[in-house]
């Protein structure tokens, strides 16, 4: 009996110690907000998933869409072209919180959720997470928002017709590609981890403004790939939430992402960072988005002939810089003389294009050293280059070019200029709102940041997170499943010999 009793003690305590690390690995697996600095846990959408061309520029020309109609953000990702680039966080909402999941976005402002109301809103997704509705009624600290409210009046560019004194403040999204959201804003808590120590975070939470989605169409309201509970917004205007948070002095007008399109996941921080160090430059005033001013292109060693009118052509002045576009897009007169020059290294290449407008070509030695990288030149001397294993991407035996010529896009979009995670993936970008400019430097998006704690002057380590989703969670259950079987296995075998 004693042989026995130690046989079933054994790996009792292995289980017991996968078990507890396991979920231990599952309860601390997020990150968070600081109250003088932050970081968010994000995860890429399409990890482990196949990718086709065709869903990779729907995509694009969904998301480009809406963007330049404004709404959205918080992280999640990975960054190669061939991988459809959409980064979502895990934030918390409400008094007690609950968990949702919003997709991460710099290029819009109004943060939303879909509302417990809302018949049309999707409640699954197959991205392995369930999706959760917010109730006002089920959080203690949650109000309405009536439409005689500032934020109401600036939100909506003034008074609302037939919107007046204690009635909630609606609002209302069209996007440019036919869905929409629509609903009522709410004021009611955030909650986030604030930086407390290296790599350590505590609890903090923040009031903010958000819309309530009654009825979502188009994609926002199907339960297919992209089904998230909503959108948090870090653009520039006061709706946003790192505007909000930082109206209230719960952060500073700061916060950066670096996005591991090597290992999936990434840091997003919001406070003041520190280290690395990096070069800024000013944003282009006047503009919804986070414009730059480009200056040239330099392909390998040569720079292209461009006339400076180029990077100024359009209503949109500038290079928008965008997480939620997986692609880069160039005007006519950039992509052209760009793409010729890349090709021209290997004179041999049979050039083709895929689904009307991929580039693709065959080539079994390694890109980096058959092909030049793309340098692109910014005021105040800041640089962005992109390598060709980052400019390239294989599809069906091929290699395939990621720029994209926006001059063949719709009206909207035509000779716009937008670099989206091609070229921001594996980089550390800082947003500084306000001293209003924007910088990057190449760096390892799995490693650590500093950032300041404006309080102290005390200066801590934020990590790189991946947010455990539902599927993260099957699959270890199916582990602890398959470590009870092996349990009871064991535990009749020594039952035999006792």
């Amino acid at each position: 009996m004693a042989t026995a009793g130690m046989g079933t003690s054994r790996p009792l305590t292995l289980l017991l110690l996968v078990i507890f690390n396991l979920l231990s690995n599952t309860i601390t697996g997020g990150g968070g907000v600081s109250a003088e600095s932050g970081v968010f846990s994000v995860k890429y959408k399409y990890a482990g998933r196949e990718r086709s061309l065709s869903t990779l520029k729907a995509h694009d020309i969904s998301r480009q869409l809406r963007f330049l109609a404004g709404v959205d953000i918080p992280l999640g990702g990975s960054g190669r072209p061939d991988a459809v680039g959409l980064y979502y966080a895990k934030i918390g909402i409400g008094t007690p919180p609950k968990d949702y999941y919003v997709q991460v976005d710099t290029g819009s402002d109004i943060v939303w959720v879909n509302c417990i109301q809302c018949m049309e809103c999707p409640r699954k997704s197959t991205l392995g997470m369930e999706l959760t509705p917010y109730n006002i009624e089920e959080s203690t600290t949650g109000k309405l928002v009536s439409c005689d409210e500032q934020f109401c009046l600036e939100v909506n560019g003034g008074p609302l017709s037939g919107c007046t004194g204690n009635m909630s403040c609606p609002y209302l999204q069209i996007y440019g590609d036919g869905s929409s959201t629509a609903g009522y804003f709410i004021k009611d808590y955030v909650q986030y981890d604030r930086v407390s120590g290296d790599l350590e975070t505590t609890a903090a939470n923040g009031s903010i403004k958000f819309g309530c989605g009654a009825r979502q169409s188009g994609d926002l309201g199907s339960s297919g790939e992209e089904a998230l509970d909503g959108i948090l917004g870090f653009g520039k205007s006061n709706s946003s939430i790192i505007s909000q948070l930082a109206s209230s002095r719960k952060v500073k007008k700061m916060f950066a992402h670096c996005l591991d399109g090597i290992n999936g996941g990434g840091i997003f921080a919001m406070g003041h960072v520190v280290q690395p160090k990096v070069n800024m430059t000013p944003l282009v005033p006047n503009q919804p988005h986070y414009n730059v001013n480009m200056t040239g292109v330099q392909v390998g060693r040569v720079m292209l002939n461009i006339s400076a009118d180029v990077f100024e052509a359009g209503d949109r002045k500038g290079t928008i810089i965008d997480i939620g576009t997986t692609l880069a897009y160039l005007p006519e007169l950039i992509y052209g003389p760009l793409v010729t020059m890349i090709i021209s290294r290997q004179p041999n290449l049979e050039v083709q294009t895929i689904h009307g407008e991929y580039k693709c070509f065959q080539y079994s030695e390694s890109v980096d050293d058959g092909f030049p990288p793309v340098i692109f030149h910014f005021e105040n001397s800041l640089l962005l280059k992109v390598y060709p294993h980052e400019y390239l991407f294989q599809y069906e035996g091929l290699w395939c070019m990621g720029w994209q010529n926006s001059g063949m896009q719709s009206r909207d979009r035509k000779n716009v200029t937008l670099f989206g995670d091609l070229v921001l993936s594996n980089k550390l970008v800082l947003y500084d709102l306000e001293n209003q400019t924007i910088g990057w430097t190449e760096y390892n998006c799995s490693s650590n940041i500093k950032v300041q704690d404006e309080q102290t002057g005390t200066v801590h380590l934020v990590g790189s997170h991946s947010i455990s989703s539902a599927c993260r969670l099957n699959s270890q259950w199916a582990v602890i499943l398959l470590f009870l079987i092996l349990l009871m296995h064991w535990s009749a075998h020594f039952r035999c010999f006792s």
